[in-house]
């Protein structure tokens, strides 16, 4: 999959959490995510060199824009490999993303499991 198919898939999907994502939606879909956030920042300082408090709204407002699509296609990931996307709770405990990430770039089950079909 290709980053803008990821990015059209991932938005399309803004929050289904349901079904399956393979490796490379997720992963494009979070680069994704990750530049434009940081691309708003940069803008922002750029705009706001004086105030570093406003500098920050705009990556804010991005991650906020993002939160409920990264969160549907991290379930979704999780779905994948045969885990429940309630796994993500794991994050709020601070050591919980090491397993996540560990899960998130693992292979995908090729055979149909509980949350449905293999996507290609």
């Amino acid at each position: 999959m290709t980053i803008s198919q990821a990015i059209m898939n991932c938005m399309g999907k803004y929050a289904t959490f349901s079904g399956r994502a393979p490796r490379s939606e997720f992963w494009w879909f979070y680069l994704f995510t990750v530049l434009i956030s940081w691309g708003a920042q940069v803008a922002a300082y750029a705009a706001f060199p004086t105030d570093p408090v406003f500098a920050e709204v705009p990556s804010t407002l991005v991650g906020l824009v993002f939160l409920l699509p990264m969160l549907a296609a991290a379930s979704r990931r999780l779905h994948d490999i045969g885990r429940s996307g309630w796994w993500q709770l794991l994050i709020l405990t601070g050591v919980g993303i090491v397993l996540l990430v560990f899960w998130w770039v693992q292979t995908s089950q090729t055979n149909e499991n509980k949350y449905g079909s293999p996507v290609e």
